[in-house]
């Protein structure tokens, strides 16, 4: 099992390795989602994700993820093949937690160098918790 902590990582690298890392049979298990962050201005993701919003209904979809850690796997899952069998059991062995549950608290968590955002040549990024609370989510 590979558990893999979110805080600075860009979603998108991160999501490649822990879609490459399921397709190949580990299972990964992703902590801290609300300190992932989307890279751009602040302005341009949150306009992206608003329009996402506006574009879908309740009874005919496609739903969009408010939640922080949702809205990273619904990323990993933009990766997957998940119509083919291989895809839909690579799904099934990813999950994602905001903050760390009490279950990895002794293991220690990886995390991705390539990923990180000091890697970016600026720092213009916006955090998931910033981003869920800006499309509504009902976080404490």
């Amino acid at each position: 099992m590979i558990v893999i902590d979110a805080t600075n990582l860009i979603i998108g690298r991160l999501a490649t390795y822990a879609a490459k890392q399921a397709l190949i049979g580990e299972t990964v298990r992703i902590v801290n989602s609300e300190k992932a962050v989307v890279a751009g201005k602040k302005e341009n993701v949150f306009e992206e994700y608003l329009h996402r919003l506006e574009r879908t209904t309740i009874r005919n979809g496609p739903y969009t993820h408010r939640m922080p850690e949702r809205l990273l796997k619904r990323t990993i899952r933009g990766m997957i093949p998940r119509k083919k069998a291989s895809g839909m059991a690579a799904y099934k062995r990813i999950m994602c937690y905001r903050g760390v549950p009490d279950e990895f608290k002794d293991k220690k968590p990886i995390t991705i160098e390539s990923a990180n955002v000091s890697k970016l040549p600026n720092h213009k990024v916006v955090d998931l918790l910033t981003l869920s609370k800006r499309l509504g989510a009902k976080i404490e």
